[in-house]
């Protein structure tokens, strides 16, 4: 080792390097920051005044360009500090500096340019965030023009080999990155089950259209307006429901929809009249109470159906095909019940009434359960794309209408036909495979 060059030059450099090591902790530790920092806590900060996690934001919104100038930065001053270090210490040990400087500077980036920023980093993103976010615009800002050349250097060069790139795209979408937050959680017991489903319900809304959660014509409950009064009032008492599609001579011609509320207040209002009698009645015209039917196309998001609800003031809807002809209706419940699960009341079928567990591990299941309910409940993956129900899953599986005792097996679960109401599946044995 040469100890006579040890002279102002060398302690220059020497502090050069350290500036530089800096440098490069301080783009590591803004990098992990800002990747790292939950956006709707800075939102949070933001409106509360705070300007840093205001700043973070906006520098967070282009992603790729925050990215791609940290990136730069961190390279520069990394090369520019090894190559410094490696001009010294060959000063001090000859051919054997290179050596020396390789060893040296690997330590002191690992540890104090990368571990130990990142590191305090992620255990404090928002704050960190907040108050690098300044000076990390300036630094977009010099480097914007560099990083847009590399940007589009890089995808040309993709593109000459068949790969395109969106430049609009995100490197995270939100809903990922929040659904498989919820699935960690829920795995390492963090997130209860029903919080999660709750979650992911809310978010699903707006990829989920109306005919997926309707009720089906053939289970919908009408009124014939042909029938006397005390015939419709008769109906209305016996049903479970509050509200009943009235419709004339075919159950296609919808002409409205009948609230018993309504129905109970004109039946007052003729009993103070004293007209409540064989004659009274006989002239009273259900459709003076009757509402106008709301008609939806299937084809409608759950989330647009809500806001449209939530509009109208309204919780009923009949639904239509592209041809008009009725498939069901929907009601703000079956919306709602999307998000937090199944609502009873003291008219509903128990849940239980639809999935019963065997004493062998299987489980007999209604075949007009819908698969999100049954994977809901239990936790399992069945697809939902091409049927609604569970019936409707084996009968696209199989392609055919299955007889009773035929047994299916497909997506990690066996199948067998129990029971069978013409060509409808009534009731389903399933055990995983």
């Amino acid at each position: 080792m040469n100890t006579d060059i040890l002279d102002a030059a060398f302690w220059i450099t020497s502090g050069a390097i350290l500036v530089l090591l800096l440098l490069s902790a301080f783009f590591s530790g803004s990098e992990t920051a800002l990747t790292a920092a939950s956006r709707g806590k800075l939102r949070a900060a933001a409106d509360k005044g705070n300007d840093g996690a205001n700043r973070a934001l906006k520098v967070t919104d282009d992603s790729e360009r925050l990215i791609g100038s940290i990136l730069l930065g961190n390279n520069v001053v990394n090369i520019l500090a090894t190559s410094l270090a490696t001009a010294v210490l060959t000063r001090l040990f000859g051919q054997n500096g290179v050596a020396v400087a390789t060893l040296v500077m690997t330590a002191l980036v690992l540890i104090f340019s990368e571990v130990l920023p990142k590191t305090y980093a992620i255990t404090n993103p928002e704050p960190v965030a907040a108050r690098v976010a300044r000076p990390i615009s300036w630094v977009i800002l010099i480097f914007s023009p560099v990083v847009s050349a590399v940007r589009l250097l890089v995808r040309l060069i993709l593109r000459a080999f068949g790969v395109r790139t969106d430049p609009d795209s995100h490197i995270l979408a939100v809903r990922e990155e929040i659904a498989g937050a919820l699935h960690l959680g829920h795995s390492e017991g963090i997130v209860h089950k029903e919080d999660r489903d709750r979650i992911l319900g809310a978010l699903d809304l707006s990829d989920r259209t109306v005919e997926e959660v309707m009720t089906y014509r053939s289970s919908v409950e009408m009124i014939d307006v042909a029938q006397s009064t005390n015939e419709i009032i008769s109906q209305c008492l016996n049903s479970p429901y509050t509200r009943l599609p009235l419709y004339r001579e075919d159950p296609e011609n919808i002409v409205g929809v009948l609230h018993s509320k309504d129905l109970l207040r004109a039946m007052h209002k003729l009993l103070r009249n004293n007209t409540i009698d064989p004659n009274g009645l006989k002239d009273f015209n259900i459709m003076d109470v009757a509402m106008e039917p709301y008609f939806v196309p299937e084809t409608s998001t759950l989330d647009d159906q809500m806001r449209a609800f939530l509009k109208r003031k309204s919780h009923f809807a009949l639904v239509v095909d592209e041809y008009g002809a009725l498939q069901g209706l929907v009601t703000l419940e079956d919306i709602l019940e999307e998000i937090v699960g199944e609502i009873a009341d003291e008219f509903d079928e128990d849940e239980e009434d639809l999935v019963a567990r065997t004493d062998d591990g299987a489980f007999i299941v209604d075949g007009a359960m819908t698969i999100r309910d049954l994977n809901r409940a239990h936790d399992w993956q069945l697809p939902d794309d091409e049927a609604n129900t569970i019936a409707g899953l084996v009968i696209h599986e199989a392609q055919m209408i299955p007889v009773v005792g035929q047994v299916f097996s497909f997506h990690g679960f066996r199948f067998e036909v129990l029971d069978k109401e013409e060509n409808r599946i009534a009731s389903l044995k399933i055990r995983p495979l």
